[in-house]
């Protein structure tokens, strides 16, 4: 691999933020933020061997960094040893933290990318902060949907059943959700932020349950940076290219570029909401797009 990996913690008040940073042995071109979503870590875009999305930019001259968000991954502390954290922190506090640090140390503007809930923070985020969306070129988004409008056997099973019933219920015994434990996900997930995202799963409403703010209607006036949307083909839940386009009428982003992963496109095989960043696939197809379109909006 043409990169080399580190860790590194950034404090942010009572906890402290785990970033893996992907440092390609070229200078830089573009400084790459990445952002994981619900009951997962960082760990989606990056392995120790280079492969993935993470790997795939830095050796193409990225400066990569993957964030464990609080209480999950590398972060400490973590979830399971009592770490209350809810999910307006993350849109209030530690993606602002993130991206104003990230964009001081390196003197430019940051590339934002994230997988599935990920993406909804960030795009809040982004909606609430004037401040942070100045330091932002692109946003680049994988399944990212933020309600789940659509119906059938999954929905019942994945959402209906184990994340509006079954998470509440074990995240009230044991303090948190332990997905990992349970095979529901590959990381952990804090009490506050599993009912923040149930209110927003099942809502029509882009409204934030803490304080009321209306981000639909704050993002009707927002200028977007660059911006792409990937869904996956055989994404039936999580990311369904139907919701995946709502978040984005809902976000003033209706008119973003959008990708639908698959055989419909000319893609190798039908991607779903976790192989879209994990396929060997991926690396020919939608990354090397993606490294295209950092790259043109670096040139903005």
């Amino acid at each position: 691999m043409n990169h080399q990996q580190s860790s590194e913690y950034l404090e942010a008040g009572h906890y402290s933020l785990h970033l893996r940073r992907l440092q390609p042995h070229e200078p830089h071109r573009a400084v790459v933020l990445m952002l994981h979503g619900a009951i997962e870590n960082g760990r989606i875009f990056y392995s120790h061997s280079g492969k993935g999305l993470a790997g795939f930019l830095a050796d193409r001259g990225c400066l990569v960094y993957s964030v464990d968000f609080a209480g999950r991954g590398l972060s400490k502390p973590h979830a399971r040893e009592g770490l209350a954290h809810s999910q307006h922190q993350l849109i209030c506090h530690d993606i602002p933290l993130l991206i104003e640090t990230l964009a001081k140390r390196h003197g430019c503007k940051i590339h934002v990318v994230a997988h599935s809930w990920g993406g909804v923070v960030a795009v809040a985020s982004l909606i609430r902060h004037a401040q942070i969306r100045a330091l932002v070129a692109s946003q680049s988004y994988f399944g990212s949907k933020r309600r789940i409008s659509v119906r059938g056997f999954h929905r019942w099973l994945k959402i209906d059943w184990v994340w509006n019933r079954l998470g509440p219920w074990l995240g009230r015994r044991y303090g948190y959700l332990p997905a990992k434990a349970l095979r529901i996900g590959a990381d952990d997930e804090p009490l506050a932020y599993l009912l923040e995202t149930i209110q927003w799963i099942n809502s029509t409403q882009f409204v934030d349950p803490t304080d009321g703010f209306d981000y639909a209607k704050a993002a009707s006036t927002v200028q977007w940076m660059p911006s792409v949307f990937y869904a996956a083909v055989k994404d039936t839940v999580l990311g369904h290219p139907t919701d995946v386009k709502l978040f984005m009428q809902e976000s003033n982003l209706a008119t973003a570029e959008y990708h639908l992963l698959g055989k419909v496109r000319g893609d190798k095989v039908e991607f779903d909401h976790i192989s879209m960043l994990t396929h060997p696939a991926a690396l020919q197809g939608h990354f090397t797009e993606l490294l295209q379109f950092i790259e043109q909006a670096q040139r903005q």
